[in-house]
């Protein structure tokens, strides 16, 4: 049985309920906020996120890539490891936009998705 949880981005629906998600996109909404919440935006999960935001205003080069691809690997194992497990992490930088990619093979039913960002 797939996993539910609140839609993404926080919505309400049509019965005035909190909307939900459940299986391949529930787990690509849990992805993208993971990207896209910095470390301390989370009062009782401080350490949550991964801090995407804050590298897109380093320098645009091979470093930067690098980092991202650790710092977003290990923010996956360590918050959705047990739904995940992380194939790869690409990120491309080409005219000023930061690409991420993560393809990922969902435990539950071995299946590969894949979700991408752009900045």
């Amino acid at each position: 049985m797939d996993a539910t949880g609140p839609a993404f981005p926080f919505t309400i629906d049509d019965l005035g309920r909190v909307a939900t998600q459940s299986g391949d996109a529930n787990i690509r909404a849990r992805i993208i906020q993971l990207l896209l919440t910095s470390p301390g935006e989370r009062v009782h999960l401080p350490e949550f996120g991964c801090g995407l935001r804050e590298l897109v205003f380093d320098p645009n080069n091979e470093i930067l890539a690098a980092t991202t691809e650790f710092a977003i690997s290990r923010a996956l194992v360590r918050w959705l490891g047990d739904e995940i497990m992380v194939e790869g992490v690409g990120v491309t930088n080409e005219d000023g936009v930061l690409q991420v990619e993560v393809t990922y093979l969902r435990r539950d039913r071995l299946e590969t998705g894949r979700v991408k960002i752009a900045f």
